[in-house]
C-alpha cells in the first residue's frame, strides 16, 4: 500500500471506524512515583510557586541519530537543557531528515548498539548530577519495534487479509481459494488460511462503500478446502460472494528506518509474545549492569508513542477468535465479513444495527488484548526496573480512556489532538485511577521548522492545561550533528521531503534560547499548580466508545457549557470498576475529581445511537441510587446494547434503565439545549461561573483547604475561527474551604504572589474581574488569610472603586490611576473612602531607538555560528523584514532609548511600558536593572520602582527564530518560506500612573 506520510511523535491519521471498548481495569499495586497523587497537601508558599522543582519543569523530546552520538556531547546537551531551566529529556531515535540512512552506519551505531548504550549511560550520569529526569523510548522511532523480530515471527505485528470472488446464483466456483486482494508486504514469506466463507449479497444492507450481505446466509466452507482449492455451487437464489481470510505478518518497520542491524520490526501489540520480544531485547541487549543501576536511580519512565499499526488490512493477533468467543460466548468467524478492511475502509456490511454491534464487540476484544498484554504487561515490567510507563495510548479503535487509567503517565499531543476534549478523555482515565500527570507532546507544527515562535507554542498549550495537561514534553531538542547535515546542525525533521519539517529544534542553535529560562520558569510554575493536590471537575461524561484523538466532544458541554465556566471529563465503562468509582455526598470519586453529576448521551461514533452495555447500565443505576445526579440525553428508554445482545439482553437493559429514569436525581432530556437547565434543576452548578459567554477556560485543583484555579483565555482547537479576542468580565469562583477565604493572584511569569485587592463575596463564591489577552493565562488561589506569607491577609479589601485598579502593596491597600483626581472606594466592611492622587505625566511615545544586532550566520562547520554585529539608529520601529539591512537577518537585537521624566516624579509614580508587537522572546532592562520575565502574550511591563526623575535608559532585548536567515542560507529547503516580521515593531509607549494608599482606619 501507499504508506501515509510519517508524522512526528506518531500523529495518527487513521479513520475511526467502529465501536468502543470495555475491559477490566486494575490499578498498579506499586505505582510509579511520578504518577501517584501527592501524599498530603504540600505547604503552599511563595517559594513553592516561585521556584518549582526540576520534577515539574518542562522536558524535551531529545532526538538522536540512533547511536551516532558522542558521550561528551551528550553530557554537554544535558547541561544546556539544565542551564535553561528545563527538567529533563526523552531519548528518541528519530532522523526523518536524513535521506541516505547508510551514513548513519546502523551496523555499528544503530539503536541499541554499544555506542547508543554509551550515549544513554552518559545522559543518565550527567542527568543525575544535574537533577534531570531522562526517559527512554521502548524502541527506535515508532511504533514499538525491536531488532531480531522478523515479519513471520509470532511476536511480529499481524494482519487479517481477505480475498473475494463473486459467484452468481446457481453457478459453481472451482479453483484456488481467493488470493488476498492486497499482496503481502515485502519480507512476509508465510501465511495461514483462517477460514473460507460464502455469503449471499443483500443490496438492502449495502452502503456507499460497503457490499451488503445477509448474516443468516454465511456458510463456513473451510473444511471443503483441499490442497488450496475449493469447489462450491451457489444456491439458486441471489448472488453470492466467496471470502477468504489469511493471517500473516505486516512487516511494518518503525518510522524512517532502518535504525538497527538487524532491522527492527513492529511487534504484535495484542499478544504476550509481542511484549516478551520487547522486554526480552531490553533484558538481553540493553540493560547492562550500569544502565540498569542508572535507570533505577533515575526513576524515569519508558515511553511509547501513539500506536500507528500500518496495514492495508485488519489488525490481528492469533488469539483473537478464541478470546472473542471467551468474552462474548459467540464465535467470531461468522462476523468476519463485517470486520475486514481494505486500506482502512470497511468492505462488507450486514444490517446496520447488527453491523455496529459486531464491530463494537470486535474492538472491545482488541482493546482488552491491548490493555492486558501490552499496556499492563509493559507497565508491570517497567515497575520491576524502578521505572514508570508513559504512553500515547491511541491510534487504534480501542478504549484510550481505559488505557489512560492503566498507565503511570498517559500522554496526548498538540498536533494530533483536534480539540481539548481529546485531552479530557485521557484526563478522565488519569483522575479516576488516582494518578497525577497527564503529559503532552507539545509544539509540533507542520512546515514550521526554525520559524516556530514561543508565542505560538504558548497559545497552543494554554488551552491544553485547562483540559488537564500538566506536563509538557517540548517537540523537541535535536542532537547537535550527523553526517552530511548543514547549519545550524542536525534536525530530526528538517529537511522533510525537501522542505521545512515539523518544528522545532530548540537548543543553543536558536537565538531565543537566550530567553528559554523565562519560558521554562513559566511552564514549570503552571505545572507546579496543576500537579498539586487533587483535581475538581464539574461533570463526568460517560462515553460508550472510548477513543480519543478524534475531536469528538460532548453535547452541550463542549459548545455551550465550557463558555459558561463548566468543566468536564470523559469516562468509559471500565473506569466504573475502579476503587474511586463510588459516591459520597452526591459526588462521584469524592477523593479525586469529585464529579457533581454524570452525563450520558448517545454514542457520537454511531450517529448518537442511545446505547449502553447492560453491565454499565447496572453500574450507573448503583451510582444514582447512591445519590449521584444523572442527566441522560436521548431515547434511553429505548436504548440498545452496543454489542450483539444475548437472549433477552435488550429487555433486561431497558428494565434497568426504567429503574434509573424513575429516580428523583435522574433526568432525561431530548434536546441538548436543555442539558444546562436539567443540571440546574438537580442543584448542580459549576465551580467557576462567568458573567458572560466567554473563551475563558479553567481548571480547578484543591490542596488541603486551598483552591487553585488555572485560568486561560484560550481556544478549543488550533482551527477555531474566528481568532480568540481579549476578555474582560466578572468570574465567580466557588471555594471548597469554610471560613474566611482570600483570593490571591499567582503570576506564572514572575513567580510573584499577591493578594487581590478588589472583589466581592457572597454565598455563590468570590467574584473578581478577569482580563486576559488571547492565549494569556493566570492562576488564582482561594485560601486562608496570610496563606503565602502575605501581611495583607487580614485587611479589608475593595468591593468597588472608580480607580483604574485596586491592589495590595507592601504598605497596604492602594488605588492606581493614569490621571490625577479624587477616587472613591467602597471597602468590604461597608465604609466608603476617597483617595486623592497627584498629577500624572501624559503617555510618552517611544519611537527613536538605537538598535544593536547580533546577526547569526552560518560558520565554518554545521554547528558553528558566526555573529555579524550591526548598529542602526531608528526614527520609527519596523519589523526586521522591512529594514533593508536586516531583511534576511536572525539573531538578537537590543533596542535602547532614553526617556526624560519630570522633576516631580516620586515614589508614588510608576509607568507601564507597552511594547505593542514584539517577536519573538524579549527581556526588558531599565537603568541597568534587568526586570523579571514579562508575559510573552501580553507585552506590557510594569516599570514601577525602577524609574527616576530625569533621564531613564530603557533597553528591550529581542530574540528571533532563524527562518529569515535560513531562507538565504539554505534556499533549496527554506527558500519558499515567507520573510517573517520579527523584532520590536511597536508602537511602544510609556504610560505613567500614580497610586496612593487607601485609608482603612
Amino acid at each position: 500500500m501507499q504508506k501515509p506520510v510519517p508524522r512526528p511523535g506518531g500523529i495518527s491519521r487513521r479513520t475511526v471506524l467502529a465501536a468502543g471498548a470495555a475491559t477490566a481495569l486494575t490499578v498498579a499495586g506499586a505505582a510509579h512515583a511520578g504518577a501517584v497523587p501527592l501524599s498530603g497537601p504540600p505547604k503552599l508558599s511563595g517559594d513553592w510557586f516561585r521556584t518549582p522543582p526540576r520534577s515539574v519543569r518542562p522536558r524535551f523530546r531529545w532526538w538522536w541519530p540512533d547511536g551516532l552520538v558522542d558521550p561528551a556531547e551528550i553530557a554537554r546537551e544535558i547541561d544546556r537543557i539544565a542551564d535553561a531551566g528545563f527538567g529533563g529529556a526523552e531519548i528518541a531515535a528519530v532522523h526523518h531528515s536524513i535521506k541516505d540512512k547508510s551514513v548513519l552506519d546502523t551496523a555499528h551505531h544503530g539503536w541499541g548498539s554499544a555506542p547508543w548504550r554509551e550515549g544513554v549511560e552518559a545522559a543518565l550520569r550527567q542527568a543525575a548530577r544535574r537533577g534531570l529526569t531522562v526517559d527512554l523510548t521502548l524502541g527506535p522511532s515508532w511504533p514499538v519495534a525491536v531488532p531480531g523480530v522478523t515479519p513471520d515471527d509470532e511476536a511480529a505485528a499481524r494482519e487479517l487479509a481477505y480475498g473475494r470472488a463473486s459467484v452468481p446464483a446457481g453457478t459453481t466456483y472451482q479453483g484456488p481459494v481467493p488470493e488476498p486482494v492486497r499482496a503481502a508486504a515485502s519480507g512476509v514469506t508465510s501465511r495461514t488460511l483462517l477460514a473460507v466463507q460464502a455469503a449471499r449479497v443483500e443490496p438492502a444492507n449495502a452502503t456507499r462503500k460497503e457490499t451488503g450481505l445477509d448474516l443468516a446466509s454465511v456458510q463456513d466452507l473451510t473444511a471443503a478446502v483441499a490442497d488450496g482449492a475449493l469447489t462450491w455451487t451457489a444456491p439458486a437464489e441471489g448472488d453470492w460472494v466467496l471470502i477468504s481470510y489469511w493471517q500473516r505478518g505486516t512487516a511494518q518497520q518503525p518510522e524512517s528506518g532502518p535504525h538497527s542491524a538487524p532491522a527492527a520490526y513492529v511487534v504484535d501489540h495484542f499478544s504476550p509474545a509481542g511484549t516478551a520480544a520487547v522486554t526480552g531485547f531490553w533484558e538481553r541487549s540493553v540493560l547492562t549492569g550500569p544502565v540498569r543501576r542508572l535507570l533505577r536511580a533515575a526513576g524515569g519512565a519508558f515511553f511509547e508513542d501513539s500506536v500507528e499499526l500500518e496495514t492495508d488490512s485488519l489488525v490481528w493477533t492469533q488469539a483473537l477468535p478464541a478470546v472473542f468467543e471467551e468474552r462474548t460466548g459467540r464465535s467470531l468467524l461468522p462476523y468476519l465479513p463485517a470486520l475486514v478492511l481494505d486500506k482502512s475502509n470497511q468492505v462488507f456490511a450486514f444490517e446496520a444495527q447488527v453491523t455496529r454491534q459486531i464491530r463494537h464487540d470486535f474492538w472491545e476484544t482488541v482493546s482488552h488484548l491491548f490493555n492486558t498484554h501490552h499496556i499492563t504487561a509493559l507497565r508491570d515490567w517497567a515497575h520491576s526496573l524502578g521505572m514508570g510507563l508513559r504512553s500515547q495510548p491511541y491510534g487504534l479503535q480501542t478504549d484510550a480512556i481505559a488505557s489512560a487509567a492503566l498507565l503511570d503517565i498517559p500522554e496526548g499531543e498538540s498536533l494530533g489532538f483536534k480539540n481539548l476534549d481529546d485531552y479530557r478523555c485521557l484526563a478522565g482515565g488519569r483522575d479516576m485511577a488516582g494518578h497525577t500527570v497527564l503529559s503532552c507532546e507539545s509544539g509540533a507544527y507542520n512546515g514550521s521548522a526554525y520559524s516556530t515562535t514561543w508565542d505560538r507554542f504558548l497559545r497552543t498549550m494554554g488551552g491544553a492545561y485547562a483540559a488537564g495537561v500538566n506536563q509538557t514534553v517540548v517537540h523537541g531538542f535535536s542532537y547537535a550533528t550527523a553526517p552530511g547535515v548543514s547549519w545550524p546542525g542536525f534536525a530530526a525533521f528538517s529537511p522533510y521531503n525537501g522542505a521545512p519539517g515539523y518544528g522545532e529544534s530548540w537548543g543553543p542553535r536558536q537565538p531565543t534560547w537566550r530567553h528559554a529560562p523565562d519560558i521554562a520558569g513559566y511552564l514549570g510554575r503552571i505545572h507546579q499548580v496543576l500537579q498539586t493536590g487533587t483535581p475538581r471537575v464539574d461533570v463526568a461524561v460517560f462515553r460508550q466508545t472510548g477513543y480519543t484523538a478524534t475531536g469528538i466532544g460532548a453535547s452541550w458541554f463542549t459548545a455551550s457549557g465550557v463558555p459558561l465556566g463548566w468543566t468536564h471529563q470523559f469516562l468509559s465503562g471500565p473506569l466504573l470498576d475502579l476503587p474511586n468509582a463510588r459516591v459520597s455526598e452526591g459526588r462521584l470519586a469524592p477523593e479525586g475529581p469529585a464529579y457533581k453529576a454524570l452525563f450520558v448521551e448517545g454514542d457520537f461514533f454511531y450517529s448518537s445511537t442511545p446505547t449502553l452495555a447492560l453491565a454499565d447500565a447496572r453500574k450507573l443505576l448503583s451510582l444514582a441510587r447512591a445519590g449521584l445526579p444523572v442527566v441522560l440525553l436521548g431515547a434511553f428508554d429505548q436504548a440498545l446494547t452496543p454489542g450483539v445482545p444475548g437472549a433477552d439482553e435488550t429487555a433486561r437493559l431497558r428494565e434497568v434503565l426504567a429503574s434509573l429514569l424513575a429516580l428523583p436525581n435522574v433526568t432525561r432530556v431530548t434536546d441538548k439545549a436543555a442539558v444546562g437547565d436539567a443540571l440546574a434543576a438537580l442543584g448542580v452548578a459549576p465551580d467557576a461561573r462567568y458573567a458572560t459567554s466567554s473563551t475563558l477556560l479553567n481548571f480547578h485543583r484543591v490542596s488541603g483547604d486551598t483552591d487553585l484555579f488555572y485560568l486561560c483565555n484560550g481556544k478549543h482547537a488550533e482551527t477555531v475561527k474566528p481568532p480568540v479576542a481579549a476578555i474582560d468580565h466578572a468570574v465567580t469562583l466557588r471555594p471548597t474551604r469554610r471560613g474566611t477565604t482570600v483570593p490571591y493572584l499567582l503570576d506564572p511569569w514572575t513567580g510573584e504572589v499577591s493578594r487581590i485587592g478588589r472583589y466581592t463575596e457572597d454565598d455563590d463564591g468570590i467574584t473578581l474581574r478577569v482580563t486576559l489577552e488571547p492565549g494569556q493565562a493566570t492562576v488564582v488561589a482561594l485560601g486562608r488569610p496570610g496563606l503565602f506569607g502575605d501581611r495583607n491577609g487580614g485587611r479589608q479589601y475593595a468591593v468597588a472603586s472608580d480607580a483604574d485598579s485596586v491592589l495590595f502593596t507592601g504598605r497596604g491597600l492602594a488605588v492606581r490611576a493614569a490621571a490625577a483626581g479624587t477616587y472613591t472606594t467602597r471597602l468590604s466592611r461597608g465604609r466608603t473612602v476617597t483617595t486623592t492622587l497627584p498629577a500624572v505625566p501624559a503617555p510618552v511615545p517611544l519611537a527613536s531607538w538605537r538598535l544593536d544586532v547580533e546577526d547569526w550566520t552560518p560558520g565554518a562547520g554545521p554547528t558553528d555560528t558566526d555573529i555579524v554585529r550591526r548598529t542602526l539608529l531608528l526614527d520609527a520601529l519596523l519589523p526586521w523584514s522591512q529594514i533593508p539591512e536586516l531583511a534576511d537577518s536572525a539573531g538578537i537585537g537590543r533596542y535602547r532609548t532614553t526617556v526624560a521624566l519630570p522633576a516631580d516624579w516620586s515614589a508614588a509614580h510608576g509607568a507601564h511600558l507597552e511594547l505593542g508587537v514584539v517577536s519573538d522572546t524579549f527581556r526588558v532592562t531599565v537603568n541597568g536593572i534587568r526586570l523579571a520575565p514579562a508575559d510573552r502574550l501580553h507585552p506590557v511591563v510594569d516599570l514601577g520602582g525602577h524609574l527616576l526623575p530625569g533621564s531613564n535608559v530603557i533597553e528591550v532585548e529581542v530574540a528571533t527564530p532563524l527562518i529569515n536567515r535560513l531562507r538565504v542560507a539554505q534556499p533549496a529547503v527554506f527558500g519558499t518560506a515567507a520573510r517573517q516580521a520579527y523584532g520590536l515593531s511597536g508602537p511602544v509607549r510609556l504610560v505613567p500612573y500614580v497610586q496612593g494608599l487607601v485609608d482603612l482606619d
